[in-house]
């Protein structure tokens, strides 16, 4: 990473009654860094983004943006949830305006600020139609425009092409990084996929099992924009052995098969 952190967490701790989840996370993310957050099952990595969006309050440690501590998380992020969470009885236009008209953004302004990023989310032509009518990849195009389009400072992409089949998912894989190359979009990416996390990160943390703590920084040299290529290549051979190293030796001995 290079400059000051875009966002920090330092030593964020989260219990829920009598079970500690979070156990003093610390990590950073740099301005137009995508960086992923990889974990066992239940480790919490759904609970770091729900603390970031203010959903539910951290027990302790410390959260800063831009170096300030973080006090309103409201505004600052733009999470995208692991399903597309479309409504069925709205069109794909309205569907992708939501998030604006939530924030009190007009609805033709909302449909102004949306319409010319159709194109060049491969939605140019299916403005008009309903979300049953799309192809899975489709629809989490639309979800991620509903998310971006609200320009806010830091993406959270919470395991966002995790209900897909696996071409589907590699295809939209390889169209990510492609938008990311074009917008350079500040985002954390939380994923159970080795090789997701490898393919679209310029960083990657490995948790622990729960309660989380962070045990692995990886850096993921590979040049941009990534091809299918980079992915048979010795060196990220030797990433995804590391994080698949560090991803089973977290776990406990009853946990294994």
């Amino acid at each position: 990473m290079s400059g000051p952190a875009k966002l920090e967490l330092r030593g964020v701790r989260k219990s829920f009654g009598g079970l500690r989840v979070l156990d003093d996370i610390s990590f950073h993310v740099g301005v137009g860094e995508l960086v992923s957050i990889l974990g066992p099952s239940g480790a919490g990595k759904s609970t770091t983004f729900q603390v970031l969006i203010g959903s539910i309050p951290h027990d302790g440690g410390e959260i800063r943006l831009d170096g300030e501590p973080l006090v309103q998380p409201g505004g600052r992020f733009a999470f995208m949830p692991q399903r597309d969470a479309l409504l069925p009885w709205r069109r794909i236009l309205a569907n992708t305006t939501l998030g604006l008209e939530v924030q009190g953004v007009s609805r033709r302004a909302a449909r102004e600020r949306v319409q010319p990023l159709f194109a060049q989310f491969g939605l140019d032509g299916f403005e008009r139609h309903y979300p049953s009518q799309l192809s899975g990849g489709m629809r989490q195009r639309a979800a991620l425009l509903r998310t971006v389009v609200q320009d806010r400072e830091i993406l959270l992409l919470d395991e966002p092409f995790g209900a897909l089949d696996a071409l589907t998912r590699a295809s939209m894989q390889r169209w990510l990084d492609g938008m990311w190359e074009r917008f350079r979009w500040t985002a954390l990416l939380v994923t159970h996929d080795v090789r997701e996390a490898v393919f679209l990160s310029d960083r990657i943390y490995v948790l622990s099992e729960r309660p989380a703590r962070v045990i692995r920084e990886i850096e993921v040299p590979l040049s941009r924009p990534r091809t299918l290529a980079d992915l048979t290549s010795p060196e990220v051979a030797r990433i995804e052995g590391d994080l698949l190293e560090a991803l089973l030796g977290s776990l406990r001995d009853d946990r294994l098969p």
